[in-house]
């Protein structure tokens, strides 16, 4: 049996979360405002990260060369990247830009450290 990599291993945990985000649409607005009328708006982003995550982390796991992986975790970083630039301006309170900021580029962080140590072997 193959050792599972850095990168498999955190599209697992990714698909986890995207599952939780279809389950739980709601988590992502909580985070955004405090406004009840105003987290709805949020949901169906949410549910757009659930089949995005899905699929990202599917071609990582599935993926049939280290090439397609690499790939497969690249475009995981620009999502990541781009969830920053677009959501945090959207919270309404500071403790809400630094907490999707936190999550978001920490998040393409770990995928970065992923291929560094799997191109490493």
């Amino acid at each position: 049996m193959t050792k599972p990599t850095y990168s498999t291993i955190l599209s697992a945990a990714t698909a986890g979360y995207a599952v939780y985000a279809l389950v739980r649409p709601r988590h992502l607005g909580k985070a955004l405002t405090s406004n009840p009328v105003r987290q709805a708006d949020y949901d169906v982003v949410a549910r757009l990260f659930g089949p995005r995550d899905l699929a990202v982390s599917a071609l990582a796991i599935l993926a049939p060369t280290e090439a397609g992986r690499e790939q497969a975790m690249i475009a995981r970083v620009v999502l990541d990247l781009t969830d920053a630039a677009l959501l945090t301006p959207e919270a309404t309170t500071a403790g809400g830009k630094a907490k999707v900021l936190g999550a978001t580029l920490t998040w393409a962080a770990l995928n970065v450290a992923a291929i560094v140590a799997d191109r490493k072997g």
